[in-house]
């Protein structure tokens, strides 16, 4: 893990402390859901379908096509560590909901990612909480070890909510437990409330 920094600590969020920079999957961080995926960026789609009147195929060269958005602020895992002052960029969350048109039957979204990680959250909390889909960090381009090329971005959740290595977003009219949350983890997952596990 990276050496901790000397911040002050009512700033963070309950159980926290404040670290350099983000483990790199696979290199600061272990792999407890396995290495890290290889993806060839010519092939990737990120797919957008399910509960939609228009589902959508997404090349990486479409993606940089469309505007972009940047979100900052602090990244808080439910190990314990936090990363401040964060500089994210991408494509909002509500951009692609608005080009797939969701059904009025649809409550929920899961993202699975090229690992066959998966996470969900309700539709009204991504967009209340301007959920990004980020393609870079601090300016550079992700790296694989940090999520490339895609992973969402949700502020003031824990870090198991913002799913790297995305490859498909699928809006559900049932919430879909992710990895952790079936295995003990709070569903909500919202750091201020020191919200870690299931009650």
């Amino acid at each position: 893990m990276p050496e901790s920094r000397n911040f002050d600590k009512s700033g963070l969020p309950p159980g926290q402390s404040a670290i350099r920079q983000i483990p790199r999957w696979g290199v600061d961080h272990p792999t407890i859901g396995g290495p890290v995926p290889k993806i060839d960026i010519d092939k990737w789609i990120l797919s957008v379908d399910g509960e939609v009147e228009k589902p959508l195929k997404i090349a990486w060269k479409d993606l940089l096509s469309m505007p972009k958005t940047q979100a900052s602020g602090d990244f808080h895992c439910v190990e314990g560590w936090s990363v401040l002052d964060l500089i994210w960029e991408g494509v909002s969350f509500k951009e692609i909901a608005e080009s797939a048109a969701p059904k009025e039957t649809a409550r929920f979204v899961s993202f699975e990612c090229a690992d066959g990680y998966l996470t969900s959250l309700p539709l009204p909390d991504l967009l209340e909480k301007e959920a990004l889909l980020a393609y870079r960090l601090n300016g550079e381009f992700l790296k694989e070890s940090t999520g490339a090329p895609l992973r969402l971005v949700v502020q003031d959740l824990y870090a198991y909510k913002s799913a790297m290595w995305l490859t498909r977003i699928n809006f559900t009219r049932l919430e879909i437990l992710g990895f952790w949350e079936s295995r003990g983890y709070s569903n909500t997952a919202g750091v201020w409330k020191n919200d870690r596990f299931s009650t």
